[in-house]
């Protein structure tokens, strides 16, 4: 498996069977590039459109990149006068301003669920799909705007790292792992233990000690008190973003559905019909959400949700305050 994780990473895993690929069901490189160009317009720095849920109560989490001096100079009719040297301007006698520049360069870490619980969906798209496509529309964004991109692509029994960097050949690498990841993803796929997230936060928290910007991108599937304690750290000393990604069966199960589920070995049938497993069901569902919400209120994380029932660009466009294309 440690072998399959590195040929992912490497971009160096056989493809197989693309051609017939159904895109709702699997994603592949080339539709990923394809994102480039529909994505611009898209930020995620800490200037907000006024709409986007990443403004306003998330502003101060979103701390950027931070200021460097640049140069002294005289005041000029429209400069912020917030920006006043009042120590320069005593000593000449004349109102001068400092001069302050964005820095640039940040690292960003994308982090990308595609275990087999991701591989699942009832309207558009798959979750995996959908979590994959964002999350190449955030990378191309992030580069675009001059940080280092890099990422964490993570399935049941592997987990891929690349590290961030300024270069379109460390984004084509992230892009051709979680193509490569979400390829793995089929029916037939043998019963195992998948990765905790807590596992693979563990490796973010590693990687991305301060002042790193992190895209969680996943269903958020078996989190525990731990995983909240991890969120916690990393939200401390980052920027922390998390997409939620769900299916709209997990809001409301129809009545009348049978649904035919295996572990890989036994098969059992769920009957919506039945009030206490519509209920159960319904309720296994909302209190994995809830929780992930939850982190919002505590550790002031900000959270974008997406449906897998939906596409995904216009999606990220309307939380982000944007309009339609």
């Amino acid at each position: 498996m440690r072998d399959r994780a590195a040929r992912i990473r490497t971009g160096t895993l056989p493809r197989q069977g693309e051609a017939t690929r159904d895109p709702r069901i699997h994603t592949d490189l080339g539709h990923l590039r394809s994102l480039e160009g529909p994505a611009r317009g898209l930020s995620f720095l800490p200037h907000q459109p006024v709409q986007s849920v990443l403004n306003g109560r998330h502003a101060s989490r979103l701390r950027g990149r931070g200021l460097n001096f640049e140069e002294l100079r005289t005041y000029l009719p429209g400069d912020d006068i917030r920006a006043i040297d009042w120590k320069v301007t005593a000593r000449t006698g004349e109102p001068h301003i400092r001069v302050m520049t964005e820095e640039r360069d940040r690292p960003a870490l994308l982090v990308v669920d595609q275990r087999m619980s991701m591989f699942f969906g009832t309207v558009r798209n798959m979750k995996s799909v959908t979590a994959a496509e964002a999350a190449a529309i955030a990378a191309y964004r992030i580069l675009d705007q001059g940080d280092r991109v890099g990422g964490i692509v993570f399935g049941d029994t592997l987990l891929a790292e690349i590290r961030p960097q300024r270069s379109r050949r460390a984004l084509n690498r992230f892009l051709t792992a979680l193509a490569d990841a979400n390829g793995l993803l089929n029916a037939e796929a043998p019963t195992v233990a998948p990765i905790g997230l807590s596992h693979v936060l563990r490796s973010v928290a590693r990687i991305a000690k301060r002042n790193h910007l992190i895209v969680v991108l996943s269903d958020f599937d078996g989190v525990d008190d731990e995983t909240a304690r991890i969120v916690s750290g990393l939200s401390q000393h980052n920027d922390l973003i998390l997409v939620s990604v769900t299916d709209p069966s997990a809001g409301s199960l129809p009545k009348g559905l049978k649904l035919v589920v295996t572990d890989g070995e036994l098969q059992a049938v769920i009957d919506t019909n039945t009030p206490g497993t519509r209920r159960g069901l319904q309720e296994m569902a909302e209190g994995r959400l809830a929780e992930v919400l939850d982190w919002q209120r505590r550790f002031g994380v900000a959270i974008l949700p997406l449906t897998a029932g939906e596409e995904t660009l216009p999606q990220l466009r309307r939380l982000m305050g944007l309009g339609p294309r």
